[in-house]
């Protein structure tokens, strides 16, 4: 063989294989966590339009990853079994104790990257301030919940109300809804979830009560300081391109009507804005402040 010709077919070789080793660098399969904020089948259904966004734009299969709590997924991303996950701002901040993730996205609410803890009760039950939840039952949510127990404990800690000594009763419910139906069903006298504003106008309650009768028999008797909103996380070891598409694709869904729609069924958001680490540094102070040790309560809810 010519031995211009043979240096060609030996260059052409080296360039095939260094671009397949590129590629075979970038996954081929995403693999996304979601907090299971309420019941997991539903936040799996609400997700779905998404994960067909990302299936499409991506040009690679997504499978979605709903865990029976906060904790399971960040186990998952601790054990390097998620490429990107939404997490809640206690999560996030375990998360990074625990896992090699970045966070780059954080959501908003009619143009504020900020929620709030609620707590409430029924609107009859005679309850009217903090103080007055002494001696009753209670029901937190999550243990790893931001709005429903570590903000939570922290507003009870600051007006000397310890939930093991001062409470009749605890309820852990698990998630938002089961904390608001417990509430209007008189399983508890009072309990902990989220708002979306520091007022009765965009609430956890108004969203899982249907009935408008059944919202007005729910009242907040106190609501947290403004708290970091809940973010995406990608994890480091997510090749660079696909990490910036994916960003580039939730911000794109945060300008266009349809993909507001998607987020708000998803979680009750309007869109994404960038964030960083030290934007969550007020939740790691309240992790401080309730009470609750960070490696700790991880550890202590690991299965």
């Amino acid at each position: 063989m010519n031995p211009p010709v043979r240096f060609l077919l030996l260059l052409f070789s080296l360039l095939t294989l260094t671009g397949c080793e590129k590629s075979s660098s970038q996954p081929k399969v995403l693999r996304v966590g979601f907090v299971p904020a309420e019941n997991a089948q539903q936040v799996i259904q609400n997700a779905q339009p998404i994960v067909d966004i990302l299936q499409k734009r991506l040009g690679m299969e997504v499978q979605p990853f709903v865990a029976t709590d906060y904790t399971g997924v960040i186990e998952a991303l601790r054990g390097n079994k998620l490429d990107i996950a939404f997490l809640t701002p206690a999560s996030y901040v375990l998360a990074k104790s625990e896992a090699n993730v970045k966070v780059v996205l954080k959501s908003e609410r009619k143009g504020s990257p900020f929620y709030y803890a609620a707590i409430i009760t029924r609107a009859d039950s005679g309850i009217k301030k903090l103080e007055d939840l002494r001696g009753k039952t209670f029901a937190f949510g999550d243990p790893l919940s931001t709005s429903a127990n570590v903000f939570p404990r922290k507003m009870l800690h600051e007006q000397g109300i310890d939930p093991v000594r001062d409470f009749k009763q605890i309820l852990n419910s698990g998630g938002h809804d089961a904390t608001v139906l417990a509430v209007l069903n008189g399983k508890v006298d009072a309990g902990a979830t989220y708002a979306n504003s520091p007022d009765n106008n965009d609430t956890a309650w108004m969203r899982y009560l249907k009935n408008p009768d059944d919202v007005k028999k729910i009242r907040a008797i106190a609501f947290s300081e403004p708290i970091p909103a809940d973010n995406l996380v990608i994890n480091a070891n997510l090749d660079e391109r696909t990490a910036k598409k994916i960003e580039e694709i939730f911000i794109e869904l945060s300008h266009d009507a349809q993909g507001k729609k998607m987020l708000r069924d998803l979680y009750q958001i309007d869109g994404f804005v960038t964030a960083t680490d030290k934007d969550y540094d007020s939740v790691r102070q309240a992790f401080a402040i309730a009470g609750i040790p960070i490696k700790e309560a991880l550890q202590k809810n690991r299965p």
